[in-house]
């Protein structure tokens, strides 16, 4: 008979944790397997383990994970799978009827769904296209007409489409609601039910989110017909890779504050989310005089700006991308280090999904929140949803002006010597230097001018002046007139002319 471990002293070693489970133990088609691999990926995530099953069985899912967990293959590689029947190398759009829906929020989360089902339907004849707003819809109503199997679309552009009769969904069998939370919270549950009736009522419907709210349980009550839950976390929690500070610090020390820990923590690159359109466009503007590689993502913004601004980020041309919460969904940048919470987010949610743009695919990444005095009930907010106790941590901002040791040398807030170049300025006297310096103010002096004997001549009266009445003044009959040659009437006046009597003239 053995002791128990307390009583022998030995302790239970941690048995070893199970290796994640295969695709290629998946009843999936070679097809799907070499995309995948070629994809780099061979173990699935918990959320994809769980939910791939399930919807090859033909059961309606809900399903909740965390962001950044593989959501969008745990629908997509289950609904190729069941339409690999359907393949077909016809060129006919009538052979190609919209078998699957797909919607989602954001134009960015619908393109970047759209890039997973191209690259694991690459070596099948089964077509995709992707429609949504801010970009012309021409190219998107060829590709309808053409015939395409998966149809990815934001509702409001797919709406665009059914009414001018590009689009035909009678044919739908699946249907995945992507993020539908945030659809939920943007406004879209009309144009949610507008499309949905527009569906046969024989589908399945599978429902992807990282949070759960009570509105998204009715809608999926309305919709889903005895649905399977798929939880692998507790509901809108925080991915456990990712490193959570909140900083409290007044508004006008919050760049510098960003400045000062990319710098401390040699980050390459940071994802910066802000409450505002017009907020990203100014605080992107400061950044990039700061010298700061920075581009800014927001709603104001062309469909093809954002589009290059994303493209530019994931390639590491840009350091710094200040984005509004249209970022917050879908985004998929591999190794991004660290995420900026630059205003405290509004709604709860939208903190959870901030900062599940870096920390994913079990990679290590950094969340930093900036708080102010007037963000206490909004930190309650997000404390209350993801049920952990924030701790508001001091910063200490360091003076990044070059500091002048006592030798002459100039310090970097680092403290490393300053190697740039001091301008010399020449040595003076000691009593020049104590002196102040001061110009005698110049005397003032009017213009000279040449003299004129008539102008500089005194004032003389004359007797004349005083006597003789002014030529517009009236005198009597009889009055003697001046006898001297000369007239009293100034040359500037000119006498009256004499008129007859019958025209109004003097009798």
């Amino acid at each position: 008979m053995t002791l128990p471990d307390a009583v022998s002293g030995t302790r239970d070693t941690p048995a070893p944790a199970a290796p994640a489970p295969r695709f290629d133990t998946l009843p999936l088609d070679p097809k799907l397997l070499r995309a995948v691999l070629e994809s780099g990926y061979t173990a699935m995530t918990p959320i994809q383990a769980k939910a791939i099953p399930v919807v090859l069985a033909g059961r309606d899912v809900m399903g909740a994970a965390q962001t950044g967990t593989g959501k969008t293959a745990a629908f997509t590689l289950p609904l190729l799978q069941k339409m690999l029947r359907h393949e077909n190398s016809s060129m006919s759009p009538a052979r190609h009827p919209v078998r699957a829906l797909v919607l989602a929020p954001t134009r960015e989360l619908a393109d970047q769904v759209a890039e997973n089902v191209k690259k694991y339907a690459k070596h099948s004849n089964l077509r995709s296209v992707v429609v949504f707003g801010g970009i012309d819809m021409k190219p998107q109503t060829l590709a309808l007409k053409a015939g395409v199997e998966v149809l990815i679309a934001t509702p409001g552009r797919l709406l665009d489409h059914i009414e001018a009769k590009n689009a035909v969904l009678n044919q739908v069998e699946y249907v995945v609601l992507d993020e539908a939370d945030r659809m939920l919270d943007i406004g879209f549950l009309p144009d949610l039910q507008r499309i949905l009736s527009y569906l046969p009522k024989t589908r399945q419907t599978l429902l992807f989110s990282a949070t759960f709210s009570p509105e998204i349980k009715r809608l999926a009550s309305s919709y889903l017909q005895d649905p399977v839950t798929v939880e692998v976390a507790r509901p809108n929690a925080t991915a456990s890779t990712v490193e959570q500070h909140f900083y409290g610090v007044v508004d006008d020390d919050k760049r510098a504050t960003v400045r000062q820990i990319l710098r401390q923590r040699e980050l390459s690159q940071a994802l910066v989310f802000v409450n505002s359109k017009l907020g990203a466009a100014r605080l992107a503007r400061s950044f990039e005089r700061d010298g700061l590689k920075t581009q800014a993502l927001h709603g104001d913004k062309s469909q093809d700006e954002r589009l290059k601004a994303l493209a530019a980020f994931k390639a590491g041309e840009v350091e710094l991308l200040v984005a509004t919460d249209v970022a917050a969904r879908g985004l998929d940048i591999a190794d991004l280090p660290a995420v900026f919470n630059f205003d405290v987010p509004f709604n709860a949610e939208d903190y959870v999904h901030r900062i599940g743009r870096t920390g994913r695919a079990g990679a290590s990444g950094l969340a930093v929140t900036l708080v102010t005095r007037d963000d206490n009930r909004l930190v309650g907010d997000i404390e209350k949803l993801i049920k952990k106790k924030i701790e508001i941590e001091p910063f200490e901002l360091e003076d990044e002006r070059p500091r002048r040791t006592g030798s002459g040398e100039r310090r970097r807030p680092d403290g490393e010597r300053d190697e740039r170049p001091v301008r010399a300025v020449p040595e003076e006297p000691v009593a020049e230097r104590s002196a102040p310096r001061f110009e005698p103010r110049p005397e003032f002096r009017r213009p000279s001018r040449p003299a004129d004997p008539f102008f500089d001549r005194p004032y003389e009266p004359s007797d004349t002046a005083a006597i003789a009445p002014a030529a517009w003044e009236k005198t009597d009959k009889g009055a003697s007139q001046p006898t001297s040659g000369r007239s009293s009437l100034s040359p500037n006046i000119k006498p009256k002319k004499k008129v007859a009597a019958l025209l109004g003239g003097a009798r």
